[in-house]
């Protein structure tokens, strides 16, 4: 306009409901609230359209951003899909030492009712859809998958076994479980995909047990 600087001065723009607001990082009261919006709009992009096919303007644009907020919090599309891999996995990660806790002979059954019970509840489901999805067509997208599983959950778990080729028992048991939940909320192969869970449990967790602790 003529060169003439905005409002409020140099860096600074006017926001819809008129509110002047200068350029560079938000306040810290918006940091929070901001954030967690655009993971839930990432989570439901490449949940929707894999990682390929999401960018990271679709996310901005799904959070009600600017792109360059995005690029500030999270850097780029690899790095926003490991934190939205980070979050979907937290509750996993938290429940992990539960798991562990105790004789090793039940280990089998928690991780089972653990794996399951992530996919049964709609809320960790979604972004669990949206990992998946995604890490199976896109490398980058694998590799974000694989590091974080290797990790922070695997290798912890081949830690506590204590045992012969640990790490690679520890890889079978998730590779079982991980199979099964592919079938079953993924694709939706039946009759697993309406199998009742309890029995799902009473089948898989013996098996599971005996990759990590069998002969």
């Amino acid at each position: 306009m003529n060169g003439l600087a905005a409002p409020g001065g140099r860096g600074a723009s006017e926001s819809r409901d008129g509110t002047v607001r200068r350029r560079g990082r938000p306040p810290r009261t918006e940091s929070v609230g901001t954030r967690d919006r655009i993971l839930r709009a990432a989570r439901e992009e490449f949940s929707e359209r894999g990682y390929e096919k999401t960018s990271v303007r679709g996310i901005a644009k799904a959070a009600g951003v600017d792109s360059a907020l995005v690029h500030h919090y999270f850097g780029t599309k690899e790095q926003v899909f490991e934190a939205a891999v980070e979050v979907a996995f937290a509750p996993a990660l938290m429940a992990r030492d539960s798991v562990l806790d105790g004789p090793l002979d039940e280990v089998g059954e928690k991780m089972t009712r653990m794996i399951l019970g992530l996919w049964e509840n709609p809320v960790t489901r979604t972004p669990l859809l949206a990992i998946v999805r995604s890490a199976v067509n896109n490398e980058t997208a694998a590799a974000v998958f694989r590091r974080l599983v290797s990790t922070q959950l695997l290798r912890r778990i081949a830690g506590q076994l204590d045992l012969p080729d640990a790490e690679l028992r520890a890889e079978l048991a998730a590779a079982q479980l991980v199979g099964i939940a592919m079938i079953r909320y993924v694709i939706k192969v039946e009759p697993l995909a309406s199998a009742d869970p309890e029995q799902i449990v009473r089948r898989v967790a013996p098996v599971v047990q005996g990759h990590l602790t069998g002969p």
